[in-house]
């Protein structure tokens, strides 16, 4: 199960998924460290849509071996969470603009989510956990 957790940097994306990780037992990518493993810190269009394509790629093989995986990315467009194919998203609405100029302008406000949190707490992982086990497991 392929399971996106996005917004705005400094939305509370790596909060919420650190806490998420050990109730699912899931495998977890961080787009900042998929990045530094990469060596790849160019934020263009091709930029993100690689990066988008690298999310892809692990949360599949993860998927492929019957885990739950979460990515949390900004993935700021219809085309790069189009891209992703996420199962289920996570969406952290919890701040109006991020700290990069660049992102915020280009950041769309997505359709569809699963979850849409817009207030950090101390019972959103939880409760999300529990959901997705009772839908999904």
């Amino acid at each position: 199960m392929k399971i996106l957790i996005m917004g705005l940097p400094g939305s509370g994306k790596t909060y919420l998924t650190k806490r998420l990780q050990p109730l699912l037992e899931a495998a977890w990518y961080n787009a900042d460290k998929v990045r530094e493993m990469a060596n790849d810190w160019d934020f263009s269009d091709a930029g993100r849509a690689r990066q988008s394509n690298r999310m892809r790629s692990f949360a599949d093989f993860e998927k492929k071996n019957g885990r739950f995986v979460l990515c949390d990315f900004v993935c700021p467009t219809q085309e790069t969470r189009r891209n992703f194919d996420a199962d289920i998203t996570i969406w952290m609405d919890t701040i109006t603009e991020g700290r990069f100029e660049d992102t915020n302008k280009i950041f769309q406000k997505p359709e569809n989510v699963d979850f849409h949190i817009t207030e950090w707490n101390d019972k959103n992982h939880i409760n999300i956990a529990h959901d997705i086990k009772e839908k999904y497991v």
